[in-house]
Protein backbone atom coordinates (compact mmCIF):
# COMPACT_ATOMS: atom_id res chain seq x y z
CA UNK A 1 0.00 0.00 0.00
CA UNK A 2 2.67 2.08 0.90
CA UNK A 3 4.57 1.51 -2.61
CA UNK A 4 1.43 2.63 -4.22
CA UNK A 5 0.77 5.73 -2.41
CA UNK A 6 4.65 6.31 -3.60
CA UNK A 7 4.16 5.53 -6.63
CA UNK A 8 1.14 7.61 -7.62
CA UNK A 9 2.78 10.92 -5.78
CA UNK A 10 5.73 10.33 -8.08
CA UNK A 11 3.64 10.24 -10.83
CA UNK A 12 1.83 13.28 -9.77
CA UNK A 13 4.97 15.31 -9.83
CA UNK A 14 6.15 14.26 -13.02
CA UNK A 15 2.64 15.49 -14.29
CA UNK A 16 3.10 18.84 -12.96
CA UNK A 17 6.61 19.29 -13.72
CA UNK A 18 6.00 18.08 -17.68
CA UNK A 19 2.97 20.17 -17.25
CA UNK A 20 5.05 23.40 -16.55
CA UNK A 21 7.73 22.57 -19.20
CA UNK A 22 4.85 22.80 -21.96
CA UNK A 23 3.85 26.28 -21.59
CA UNK A 24 7.19 27.59 -21.20
CA UNK A 25 8.96 29.48 -24.49
CA UNK A 26 9.31 27.60 -27.80
CA UNK A 27 6.93 24.19 -27.21
CA UNK A 28 4.10 25.11 -28.79
CA UNK A 29 2.09 27.90 -26.90
CA UNK A 30 1.33 31.42 -27.68
CA UNK A 31 3.21 33.51 -25.56
CA UNK A 32 4.24 36.40 -28.03
CA UNK A 33 7.16 37.60 -28.03
CA UNK A 34 8.53 37.45 -24.67
CA UNK A 35 11.61 39.86 -25.04
CA UNK A 36 10.48 43.15 -26.43
CA UNK A 37 11.62 46.43 -24.67
CA UNK A 38 9.47 48.00 -21.62
CA UNK A 39 7.82 51.11 -22.41
CA UNK A 40 6.71 53.94 -19.56
CA UNK A 41 4.54 57.04 -20.50
CA UNK A 42 6.98 60.17 -20.02
CA UNK A 43 5.48 63.76 -19.78
CA UNK A 44 8.58 65.66 -21.22
CA UNK A 45 9.44 68.92 -19.17
CA UNK A 46 6.83 72.22 -19.76
CA UNK A 47 3.83 70.05 -21.32
CA UNK A 48 0.36 68.96 -20.29
CA UNK A 49 -1.75 65.82 -20.39
CA UNK A 50 -5.00 66.62 -22.39
CA UNK A 51 -7.23 63.50 -21.94
CA UNK A 52 -8.74 62.05 -24.76
CA UNK A 53 -12.42 63.83 -25.20
CA UNK A 54 -15.41 64.31 -27.15
CA UNK A 55 -16.24 68.13 -28.13
CA UNK A 56 -18.31 69.93 -30.36
CA UNK A 57 -15.63 72.35 -32.66
CA UNK A 58 -17.01 75.29 -33.69
CA UNK A 59 -19.56 76.28 -31.38
CA UNK A 60 -19.64 79.42 -29.52
CA UNK A 61 -20.50 82.53 -29.33
CA UNK A 62 -23.74 83.55 -31.95
CA UNK A 63 -21.93 84.84 -34.98
CA UNK A 64 -23.51 84.57 -38.83
CA UNK A 65 -19.86 84.00 -40.30
CA UNK A 66 -19.72 80.50 -37.90
CA UNK A 67 -22.42 78.79 -40.35
CA UNK A 68 -19.98 79.36 -43.20
CA UNK A 69 -16.50 78.84 -41.84
CA UNK A 70 -17.38 77.60 -38.10
CA UNK A 71 -20.29 74.89 -38.55
CA UNK A 72 -20.71 73.40 -35.29
CA UNK A 73 -19.34 69.30 -35.38
CA UNK A 74 -18.86 66.87 -32.92
CA UNK A 75 -15.31 65.27 -32.96
CA UNK A 76 -13.79 62.31 -30.78
CA UNK A 77 -10.20 63.34 -29.97
CA UNK A 78 -7.10 61.32 -28.74
CA UNK A 79 -5.19 62.55 -25.74
CA UNK A 80 -1.81 64.39 -26.13
CA UNK A 81 0.71 66.35 -24.46
CA UNK A 82 1.06 70.03 -25.22
CA UNK A 83 2.74 72.60 -24.34
CA UNK A 84 1.69 74.68 -21.25
CA UNK A 85 3.16 77.64 -22.82
CA UNK A 86 3.82 79.66 -26.01
CA UNK A 87 7.56 78.53 -27.38
CA UNK A 88 9.87 81.28 -25.68
CA UNK A 89 12.77 83.02 -27.50
CA UNK A 90 14.85 81.19 -25.00
CA UNK A 91 13.37 77.83 -26.15
CA UNK A 92 13.75 78.33 -29.61
CA UNK A 93 17.58 79.79 -29.28
CA UNK A 94 18.41 76.77 -27.84
CA UNK A 95 17.31 75.16 -31.32
CA UNK A 96 19.64 77.96 -33.38
CA UNK A 97 22.77 77.58 -31.35
CA UNK A 98 22.11 74.06 -32.06
CA UNK A 99 21.99 74.50 -35.60
CA UNK A 100 24.80 76.75 -35.25
CA UNK A 101 26.94 74.95 -33.31
CA UNK A 102 26.47 71.85 -35.97
CA UNK A 103 27.44 73.91 -38.83
CA UNK A 104 30.61 74.82 -36.85
CA UNK A 105 31.87 70.80 -36.25
CA UNK A 106 30.84 70.30 -39.35
CA UNK A 107 33.44 72.59 -41.01
CA UNK A 108 35.69 71.43 -38.16
CA UNK A 109 35.23 68.40 -38.95
CA UNK A 110 34.30 67.03 -35.71
CA UNK A 111 32.97 63.85 -36.73
CA UNK A 112 33.20 59.96 -35.29
CA UNK A 113 32.26 56.64 -36.99
CA UNK A 114 29.71 54.97 -34.92
CA UNK A 115 28.80 50.64 -34.31
CA UNK A 116 27.16 51.06 -37.97
CA UNK A 117 29.65 52.91 -40.38
CA UNK A 118 27.71 56.41 -39.88
CA UNK A 119 29.49 59.82 -39.51
CA UNK A 120 28.24 61.72 -36.62
CA UNK A 121 29.05 64.67 -34.68
CA UNK A 122 31.00 64.78 -31.73
CA UNK A 123 28.78 67.13 -29.49
CA UNK A 124 32.13 66.58 -26.79
CA UNK A 125 34.65 68.89 -28.52
CA UNK A 126 34.40 72.01 -28.00
CA UNK A 127 34.43 74.68 -30.53
CA UNK A 128 37.05 77.63 -30.84
CA UNK A 129 35.17 80.46 -32.00
CA UNK A 130 38.36 82.39 -32.89
CA UNK A 131 39.41 79.42 -35.57
CA UNK A 132 40.20 81.48 -38.68
CA UNK A 133 38.25 78.59 -40.67
CA UNK A 134 34.64 79.27 -39.39
CA UNK A 135 35.42 83.11 -40.88
CA UNK A 136 32.96 82.29 -43.31
CA UNK A 137 29.82 82.27 -40.87
CA UNK A 138 30.65 85.38 -40.03
CA UNK A 139 29.35 88.84 -42.04
CA UNK A 140 32.34 90.35 -44.96
CA UNK A 141 33.74 93.04 -43.97
CA UNK A 142 31.37 95.11 -46.25
CA UNK A 143 28.24 93.84 -44.08
CA UNK A 144 29.93 95.29 -40.65
CA UNK A 145 28.40 98.07 -38.56
CA UNK A 146 30.79 99.48 -36.41
CA UNK A 147 33.46 96.38 -36.27
CA UNK A 148 31.12 94.21 -34.73
CA UNK A 149 31.74 90.56 -35.41
CA UNK A 150 28.37 89.16 -36.26
CA UNK A 151 27.30 85.73 -37.47
CA UNK A 152 25.27 85.71 -40.52
CA UNK A 153 22.57 84.67 -40.15
CA UNK A 154 21.17 83.57 -43.00
CA UNK A 155 23.57 80.56 -42.66
CA UNK A 156 22.03 79.04 -40.04
CA UNK A 157 20.34 76.62 -42.65
CA UNK A 158 18.59 73.06 -40.44
CA UNK A 159 17.79 70.39 -43.20
CA UNK A 160 15.21 67.72 -42.47
CA UNK A 161 13.41 64.87 -43.67
CA UNK A 162 9.85 63.46 -43.04
CA UNK A 163 8.19 60.33 -44.00
CA UNK A 164 4.56 61.49 -45.88
CA UNK A 165 2.47 58.56 -44.39
CA UNK A 166 -0.98 60.26 -46.27
CA UNK A 167 0.74 59.91 -49.62
CA UNK A 168 1.85 56.47 -49.10
CA UNK A 169 -1.46 55.09 -47.72
CA UNK A 170 -2.94 56.65 -50.86
CA UNK A 171 -0.37 55.07 -53.28
CA UNK A 172 -1.15 51.51 -51.65
CA UNK A 173 2.05 50.13 -52.58
CA UNK A 174 2.92 50.71 -55.96
CA UNK A 175 5.80 52.82 -55.11
CA UNK A 176 9.34 52.91 -53.61
CA UNK A 177 9.47 54.13 -50.25
CA UNK A 178 11.89 56.88 -51.49
CA UNK A 179 8.85 58.41 -53.30
CA UNK A 180 7.70 59.42 -49.96
CA UNK A 181 10.53 61.21 -48.19
CA UNK A 182 10.51 64.61 -47.90
CA UNK A 183 13.40 66.64 -47.80
CA UNK A 184 13.73 70.07 -46.46
CA UNK A 185 15.90 73.24 -46.26
CA UNK A 186 15.09 75.57 -44.08
CA UNK A 187 16.93 78.68 -42.66
CA UNK A 188 15.44 78.72 -38.78
CA UNK A 189 16.70 82.28 -37.83
CA UNK A 190 13.17 84.56 -37.04
CA UNK A 191 12.93 87.30 -39.41
CA UNK A 192 13.32 90.40 -36.59
CA UNK A 193 12.41 92.77 -39.09
CA UNK A 194 8.23 91.70 -39.25
CA UNK A 195 8.33 94.26 -36.04
CA UNK A 196 8.77 97.43 -38.43
CA UNK A 197 6.98 95.38 -41.36
CA UNK A 198 3.85 94.32 -39.95
CA UNK A 199 3.61 98.20 -38.93
CA UNK A 200 2.90 101.33 -41.71
CA UNK A 201 4.03 104.89 -40.12
CA UNK A 202 5.32 103.04 -36.57
CA UNK A 203 8.41 103.54 -35.10
CA UNK A 204 9.68 99.94 -33.56
CA UNK A 205 12.99 99.70 -34.39
CA UNK A 206 13.88 99.36 -30.60
CA UNK A 207 12.00 96.16 -30.20
CA UNK A 208 13.06 94.87 -33.45
CA UNK A 209 16.67 95.12 -32.72
CA UNK A 210 16.09 93.64 -29.48
CA UNK A 211 12.91 91.15 -29.05
CA UNK A 212 14.84 88.08 -29.74
CA UNK A 213 18.01 88.68 -28.72
CA UNK A 214 18.09 90.83 -25.40
CA UNK A 215 17.95 88.60 -22.59
CA UNK A 216 14.55 90.33 -21.38
CA UNK A 217 12.48 89.02 -23.00
CA UNK A 218 13.84 85.26 -23.03
CA UNK A 219 10.55 84.33 -21.69
CA UNK A 220 8.32 86.49 -24.26
CA UNK A 221 6.41 84.22 -26.60
CA UNK A 222 9.14 84.12 -30.30
CA UNK A 223 7.18 85.20 -33.40
CA UNK A 224 8.72 86.68 -36.46
CA UNK A 225 8.09 82.75 -37.59
CA UNK A 226 7.25 80.95 -41.03
CA UNK A 227 5.30 77.97 -40.66
CA UNK A 228 7.80 75.82 -42.22
CA UNK A 229 10.59 77.30 -39.36
CA UNK A 230 8.08 76.16 -37.04
CA UNK A 231 7.62 72.59 -38.40
CA UNK A 232 11.34 72.22 -38.49
CA UNK A 233 11.94 73.36 -34.82
CA UNK A 234 9.53 70.60 -33.99
CA UNK A 235 11.56 67.86 -36.05
CA UNK A 236 14.31 69.46 -34.33
CA UNK A 237 12.87 68.53 -31.07
CA UNK A 238 11.85 65.10 -31.96
CA UNK A 239 15.44 64.45 -32.39
CA UNK A 240 17.06 65.66 -29.38
CA UNK A 241 13.91 64.13 -27.73
CA UNK A 242 14.42 60.65 -29.09
CA UNK A 243 18.19 60.87 -29.20
CA UNK A 244 18.45 60.41 -25.33
CA UNK A 245 16.46 57.51 -25.38
CA UNK A 246 17.47 53.35 -25.18
CA UNK A 247 14.62 52.40 -27.12
CA UNK A 248 14.09 52.62 -30.97
CA UNK A 249 10.68 53.99 -30.43
CA UNK A 250 10.23 57.40 -32.20
CA UNK A 251 8.19 59.83 -30.14
CA UNK A 252 7.62 63.10 -33.40
CA UNK A 253 6.35 66.43 -31.47
CA UNK A 254 4.34 68.49 -34.54
CA UNK A 255 2.16 71.29 -34.18
CA UNK A 256 -1.69 70.41 -33.16
CA UNK A 257 -4.08 70.71 -35.85
CA UNK A 258 -6.72 73.18 -35.60
CA UNK A 259 -8.91 70.87 -33.82
CA UNK A 260 -6.69 69.99 -31.33
CA UNK A 261 -5.53 73.47 -30.50
CA UNK A 262 -9.67 74.12 -30.05
CA UNK A 263 -10.32 70.88 -27.37
CA UNK A 264 -7.50 71.86 -25.73
CA UNK A 265 -8.01 76.24 -25.60
CA UNK A 266 -11.21 75.09 -24.15
CA UNK A 267 -10.18 73.23 -21.09
CA UNK A 268 -13.01 70.20 -20.96
CA UNK A 269 -15.52 73.41 -20.18
CA UNK A 270 -18.72 72.92 -23.20
CA UNK A 271 -19.13 75.42 -25.31
CA UNK A 272 -16.71 78.13 -23.50
CA UNK A 273 -16.17 81.56 -25.77
CA UNK A 274 -12.84 81.72 -23.63
CA UNK A 275 -10.08 79.45 -22.08
CA UNK A 276 -11.36 80.63 -19.05
CA UNK A 277 -15.06 79.31 -19.58
CA UNK A 278 -17.32 82.58 -19.11
CA UNK A 279 -18.23 84.89 -22.21
CA UNK A 280 -16.74 88.32 -20.78
CA UNK A 281 -13.28 89.44 -21.66
CA UNK A 282 -13.13 90.94 -17.72
CA UNK A 283 -13.05 89.33 -14.29
CA UNK A 284 -15.53 90.19 -11.30
CA UNK A 285 -12.95 93.21 -10.40
CA UNK A 286 -12.62 94.57 -13.99
CA UNK A 287 -9.56 93.02 -14.85
CA UNK A 288 -8.94 91.99 -18.38
CA UNK A 289 -7.88 88.51 -18.87
CA UNK A 290 -5.47 88.04 -21.56
CA UNK A 291 -3.41 90.07 -23.68
CA UNK A 292 -5.14 92.02 -26.83
CA UNK A 293 -6.02 95.24 -28.10
CA UNK A 294 -8.70 96.85 -25.27
CA UNK A 295 -11.30 99.14 -26.49
CA UNK A 296 -10.21 101.50 -29.50
CA UNK A 297 -6.56 100.67 -29.24
CA UNK A 298 -5.66 100.89 -25.57
CA UNK A 299 -2.89 98.96 -25.67
CA UNK A 300 -0.98 98.94 -22.11
CA UNK A 301 -4.60 98.53 -20.49
CA UNK A 302 -3.86 94.90 -19.94
CA UNK A 303 -0.35 95.25 -19.14
CA UNK A 304 1.51 94.81 -22.04
CA UNK A 305 1.77 97.14 -25.01
CA UNK A 306 3.04 94.71 -27.28
CA UNK A 307 3.81 90.64 -26.19
CA UNK A 308 4.15 89.59 -22.41
CA UNK A 309 5.95 86.30 -20.81
CA UNK A 310 4.86 82.98 -22.21
CA UNK A 311 3.22 82.26 -18.56
CA UNK A 312 1.32 85.83 -17.98
CA UNK A 313 -2.32 85.65 -16.82
CA UNK A 314 -3.85 82.18 -15.26
CA UNK A 315 -3.90 78.78 -17.35
CA UNK A 316 -6.87 77.37 -18.13
CA UNK A 317 -8.61 74.18 -16.74
CA UNK A 318 -5.44 72.03 -18.62
CA UNK A 319 -3.02 74.30 -17.12
CA UNK A 320 -2.41 76.23 -20.52
CA UNK A 321 -1.48 79.75 -20.41
CA UNK A 322 -2.24 82.23 -22.98
CA UNK A 323 -4.21 79.92 -25.66
CA UNK A 324 -5.98 83.25 -26.07
CA UNK A 325 -4.36 86.46 -26.61
CA UNK A 326 -0.32 87.18 -26.56
CA UNK A 327 -0.04 85.80 -29.66
CA UNK A 328 -1.45 83.69 -32.49
CA UNK A 329 -0.21 80.76 -32.97
CA UNK A 330 0.29 77.90 -35.93
CA UNK A 331 -1.47 75.11 -36.00
CA UNK A 332 -0.87 72.07 -38.42
CA UNK A 333 -3.92 72.25 -40.66
CA UNK A 334 -4.81 73.79 -44.08
CA UNK A 335 -7.35 76.73 -43.78
CA UNK A 336 -10.30 75.56 -45.72
CA UNK A 337 -13.36 77.28 -45.53
CA UNK A 338 -16.36 74.56 -45.14
CA UNK A 339 -13.55 72.12 -43.73
CA UNK A 340 -16.01 70.87 -40.94
CA UNK A 341 -18.51 70.33 -43.28
CA UNK A 342 -16.38 67.05 -44.58
CA UNK A 343 -13.21 66.40 -42.48
CA UNK A 344 -14.07 63.28 -40.19
CA UNK A 345 -15.42 63.11 -36.86
CA UNK A 346 -12.19 60.59 -35.56
CA UNK A 347 -8.66 62.64 -34.72
CA UNK A 348 -9.72 65.13 -38.03
CA UNK A 349 -6.58 66.37 -40.28
CA UNK A 350 -6.43 68.65 -43.32
CA UNK A 351 -3.01 69.31 -44.10
CA UNK A 352 -1.07 70.70 -47.32
CA UNK A 353 2.31 70.79 -47.80
CA UNK A 354 2.06 74.11 -50.19
CA UNK A 355 4.94 74.22 -53.14
CA UNK A 356 6.40 77.30 -54.26
CA UNK A 357 4.80 77.72 -57.46
CA UNK A 358 1.40 76.76 -55.56
CA UNK A 359 -1.75 79.79 -55.87
CA UNK A 360 -1.52 81.32 -52.58
CA UNK A 361 -4.67 79.97 -51.14
CA UNK A 362 -2.90 77.16 -51.18
CA UNK A 363 -0.72 78.06 -48.77
CA UNK A 364 -3.60 79.26 -46.20
CA UNK A 365 -2.47 77.63 -42.62
CA UNK A 366 -4.92 77.91 -39.53
CA UNK A 367 -3.72 80.18 -36.62
CA UNK A 368 -5.78 80.15 -33.96
CA UNK A 369 -5.95 82.34 -30.37
CA UNK A 370 -5.63 85.46 -31.49
CA UNK A 371 -2.94 87.91 -30.27
CA UNK A 372 -1.70 91.48 -28.65
CA UNK A 373 -2.82 93.24 -31.40
CA UNK A 374 -5.81 92.01 -32.43
CA UNK A 375 -9.53 92.44 -30.22
CA UNK A 376 -11.64 90.26 -28.41
CA UNK A 377 -13.59 88.34 -30.97
CA UNK A 378 -9.96 86.80 -32.54
CA UNK A 379 -9.56 85.54 -28.88
CA UNK A 380 -12.77 83.45 -28.51
CA UNK A 381 -11.80 79.81 -28.47
CA UNK A 382 -13.59 79.05 -32.11
CA UNK A 383 -12.32 81.89 -34.61
CA UNK A 384 -10.68 80.58 -37.08
CA UNK A 385 -8.45 82.62 -39.13
CA UNK A 386 -5.30 81.90 -41.25
CA UNK A 387 -2.33 83.34 -42.61
CA UNK A 388 -0.02 82.41 -45.63
CA UNK A 389 2.70 79.80 -44.60
CA UNK A 390 5.44 81.59 -46.04
CA UNK A 391 4.74 84.64 -43.87
CA UNK A 392 6.06 85.82 -40.61
CA UNK A 393 4.58 88.31 -38.46
CA UNK A 394 5.34 90.24 -34.87
CA UNK A 395 1.96 88.54 -34.12
CA UNK A 396 2.40 84.87 -34.48
CA UNK A 397 3.99 81.88 -32.67
CA UNK A 398 3.35 78.16 -31.56
CA UNK A 399 3.60 75.61 -29.24
CA UNK A 400 4.09 71.70 -29.92
CA UNK A 401 1.87 68.82 -28.93
CA UNK A 402 3.57 65.09 -28.44
CA UNK A 403 0.47 62.18 -29.59
CA UNK A 404 0.06 60.17 -26.43
CA UNK A 405 0.90 56.47 -26.96
CA UNK A 406 -1.59 54.17 -26.06
CA UNK A 407 -5.17 54.92 -23.64
CA UNK A 408 -4.33 56.29 -20.08
CA UNK A 409 -6.18 55.47 -17.27
CA UNK A 410 -7.69 58.67 -16.65
CA UNK A 411 -9.56 58.38 -19.79
CA UNK A 412 -13.22 57.73 -20.12
CA UNK A 413 -13.76 56.15 -16.45
CA UNK A 414 -9.97 54.07 -16.51
CA UNK A 415 -10.68 51.08 -18.60
CA UNK A 416 -8.03 49.33 -20.28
Amino acid sequence: MKNTVRFLGLALVITIISSCGKSGKGLGELTGVLDRPKWKAEIPFGMAYIKSGTFQVGSGDEDISRYYISRPKTISLQGFYMDETEISNNEYRQFVHWVRDSIAHSILGDYYEDDYGNEKIDWELEIDWADETLEDMYYSAENVVGNRREMDAGQLVFNYEWLDFQAAARDKGRSPRSSFIKKFKVNIYPDTLCWIRDFSYSYNDPIAKNYFSHPAYDDYPVVGLTWPQANAFCNWRSKIWNGGKENTFQDEFRLPTEVEWEYAARGGISNAMYPWGGPYIRNAKGCLLANFKPGRGNYPEDGGQYTLPVDAYNPNAYGLYNMSGNVSEWTRSAFVENAYGFMHDLNPDITYEAREDDPAAFKRKVIRGGSWKDIAYFLQVNTRHWEYQDTAKSYIGFRCILPYQGRSLNDFGGGR
